[in-house]
């Protein structure tokens, strides 16, 4: 058989942290994802991926992987276990998150054992995770939802989930749905679907980290003269106060009305200032006045 590099299957670095591994992992499981990619041979590159992982999370295992490695053994080189290696000081390796792993990987860590049996003695194997993304908007994440969700995928074939979204989610985080995933053998556990939440761009709200960002429309007498008007945010109006003589751009803050979490985050109030159309003689008049009575060049 032939030896395999995990490091380089996911992309990272032999000195990788726990934390690079796991998001080069995301990302190229989100890329080879037999449901939505589009590469060639994704099925075969996304068992490899889910493989490499499988090998490297687990700080034992990749010890004991670190340790073959550095005979200086290359990916493709022609590779035997060592006389007598059992893997794991011996034990075996239940609970495995995949059903489908290479002779070279079985032939270092076992077979998803459950117990110390001898090799390749069957038995209940958990089944494998799933990987999907359900897209919501911006109210549905800041506010908490129901989502129906239909997964595609070979073994199971087409189903729907009512998924509930937890109220103030990130985006990008993921949602652990216990034995949604793919049905284990022999008695085993299914697996758990793992549900990334993406959220929509937003036409009123922009989120940054905690801050929500919401440009506000104003009159001109309203920004010279101080006004209060009533401000969007995801959770309701509120009132804000303009103060007297502010300028188009200026930012006001409403303290906790960003997003929530254990320290809510701000709402920054963005003014822009909106010119009428003179469209009668009177109001054309009036700009007149305005230009007559007014000492201003905004370009001084």
């Amino acid at each position: 058989m032939q030896f395999k590099d995990y490091y380089d299957t996911l992309g990272v670095k032999p000195d990788a942290t726990d934390a690079e591994i796991k998001r080069a992992y995301r990302k190229l499981a989100r890329k080879y994802h037999p449901d939505v990619s589009k590469e060639a041979d994704a099925e075969n590159r996304f068992k490899a991926v889910n493989e490499a992982y499988e090998a490297l999370k687990d700080a034992e295992r990749r010890r004991e992987y670190d340790n073959l490695r550095a005979g200086g053994y290359r990916a493709g080189d022609e590779f035997r276990p060592p006389p007598n290696w059992q893997g794991r000081q011996g034990g075996g390796h239940g609970g495995f998150q995949g059903e489908d792993f290479s002779d070279f990987f079985e032939s270092i860590f076992g077979r998803g054992r459950a117990g110390g049996g001898p090799r390749g003695q069957s038995g209940p194997r958990r089944g494998s995770d799933l990987q999907a993304r359900v897209q919501i908007d911006l109210a549905s994440a800041f506010n908490g939802a129901k989502e129906r969700i239909t997964l595609r995928d070979p073994v199971q074939g087409e189903r729907t989930l009512e998924v509930k979204i937890p109220a103030g989610i990130e985006p990008g985080r993921t949602i652990r749905l216990s034995g949604q995933g793919n049905p284990g053998t022999q008695g085993g556990p299914a697996g758990d679907l793992l549900l990334e939440v993406g959220v929509r761009e937003d036409s009123r709200f922009k989120l940054e980290g905690h801050t929500i960002t919401h440009v506000l429309p104003i009159a001109p007498w309203e920004a010279a003269l101080g006004a209060t008007v009533p401000v969007p945010t995801l959770a309701g109006n509120v009132d804000l106060r303009i103060p007297a003589g502010s300028d188009s751009g200026r930012k006001l803050r409403l303290r906790g009305r960003g997003w929530p979490g254990k320290t809510p985050g701000d709402q920054i109030v963005v003014l822009e200032i909106h010119t009428p159309k003179a469209e009668t003689p009177e109001q054309q008049a009036f700009y007149e006045n305005m230009a007559s009575t007014f000492e201003f060049n905004p370009r001084r």
